[in-house]
């Protein structure tokens, strides 16, 4: 995996979605330990359980000095995510895709993204999502991929880089706690306290993120 380099990456300017304000990536960091979850889009099936598992972490997190963010690649369907609750940290928008290019983030075509979508990882997801009551659309970019990174307190060096590689894959709860070096008692599965999204919100019948 490609080294990251943060003080290339930290340079990117990122928009807060409740002040608008365009902040630099770094600055997130710059006096704790950040965590960064990076959509693939606001209004992906999968996304949204992703995020509602990794905000179980939230409060293990806050207790031990640790920033949880959210990022993704457009504006489109952020409202809805918001309203929605199914992300406890801070939420921004990486408007020129920076991020995603500079942390290796893959980008699907026509071709590779239909497989992808479809594949048994993205299936089980999406099972799960629907299960705990988490729908999602087809609105905003398709072909975008997305991941993780954490990174120590000043930039001082990263603790975890994930690339998707399936739209379905993301990092385990124990693995995030581990790369902090901390302990959490949330356990991966146990259903999330999200608001069931309204009729709107609803996917049709290919929907799988």
């Amino acid at each position: 995996m490609a080294k990251v380099n943060l003080s290339e990456v930290g340079k990117n300017l990122l928009k807060s979605a409740d002040s608008g304000e365009k902040v630099e990536l770094q600055s997130l960091w710059q006096d704790r330990p950040l965590v960064v979850f990076f959509l693939r889009r606001f209004g992906c099936q999968v996304c949204r359980w992703m995020a509602a598992e990794i905000s179980k972490l939230e409060p293990d997190l806050r207790a031990n000095g640790v920033s949880l963010v959210g990022v993704g690649p457009e504006e489109l369907g952020l409202q809805e995510f918001k309203e929605g609750g199914f992300f406890k940290g801070s939420i921004y928008v990486d408007e020129e895709k920076k991020c995603y290019k500079d942390l290796g983030f893959k980008r699907y075509n026509a071709i590779s993204v239909v497989p992808a979508a479809l594949g048994k990882k993205v299936r089980d997801v999406s099972s799960k999502a629907s299960a705990a009551g988490i729908q999602g659309n087809f609105s905003g970019d398709l072909m975008q991929s997305g991941g993780m990174i954490i990174v120590a307190k000043g930039g001082e060096k990263v603790l975890l880089h994930f690339i998707q590689d399936s739209p379905g894959d993301f990092v385990p709860l124990e693995d995030i706690s581990t790369a902090l070096g901390i302990s959490s008692t949330v356990k991966a599965g146990q259903k999330p306290v999200v608001p069931v999204c309204e009729e709107r919100c609803r996917p049709s019948a290919f929907e799988k993120g």
